[in-house]
């Protein structure tokens, strides 16, 4: 059985060469490419599995590496950004990343992050009937929210607000996506209508809502269901 290949896309060397052994020693096939135009080479020659990209690339952004990938492949990307790069995360996103990890990182979550991302990609094509966190249970076929067995009235914005996280368990979405789905594309500015509703959400479906474990706030970024 071939090891999944993941390409590896950071301008640092010393930080391409450790991440290269971290992941080979994970027993993942791994390419490395220091820039932008070499990322959109590499993927071509041997497409891969996964992406790790990095968003500071010294011939051009990550987010249009995302998107130039995203026009002839799925597989998933996980990008790494500084901490004060909080528009390029949300522009990768929207751009088809998966998932973002913030520097300084620990090798092992974004590891766990690569594993979670290619599980999902691996998944069975087709909207899943039931998704399940805490004791709560959702049924896209049936538009049901159950929780503890007792069924749970939401309004229609909040269950499809709940519905567009739980078709992408783990992944983040941004606010303007949730907002362009839930409310209309004329909505993707209206950040403080995702606040109100989510807050909702938790006080429904959440064991504590002021410290929720699975309705998640990625912050300045949008929310993921933590399923």
């Amino acid at each position: 059985m071939r090891a999944e290949r993941v390409l590896v896309v950071d301008d640092e060397p010393q930080v391409l060469r450790g991440l290269t052994a971290a992941l080979e020693a994970a027993g993942y096939d791994v390419i490395g490419a220091g820039t932008a135009a070499g990322a959109l080479e590499a993927a071509a020659l041997r497409p891969p599995d996964a992406v790790v990209l990095d968003l500071r690339l010294p011939d051009g952004s990550g987010v249009e590496v995302c998107r130039r990938l995203r026009e002839w492949s799925q597989a998933p990307v996980v990008v790494v950004s500084a901490v004060d790069e909080e528009d390029e995360k949300i522009a990768a996103l929207d751009a088809g990343a998966d998932d973002y990890v913030t520097k300084p990182y620990a090798v092992g979550e974004l590891l766990a992050r690569v594993r979670a991302a290619l599980r999902r990609s691996a998944a069975p094509a087709g909207e899943p009937p039931t998704v399940g966190f805490g004791d709560v249970e959702v049924d896209l076929a049936r538009r049901e929210v159950t929780r503890a067995g007792e069924r749970v009235h939401l309004t229609p914005r909040e269950y499809g607000l709940l519905a567009q996280l739980a078709r992408h368990p783990g992944r983040v979405l941004t606010h303007a996506a949730l907002l362009g789905a839930v409310w209309g594309p004329e909505y993707r500015g209206e950040t403080h209508y995702l606040r109100v509703y989510m807050a909702n959400l938790r006080r429904k479906l959440e064991a504590d809502p002021a410290r929720p474990r699975h309705l998640v706030t990625e912050t300045g970024v949008g929310y993921r269901l933590r399923a």
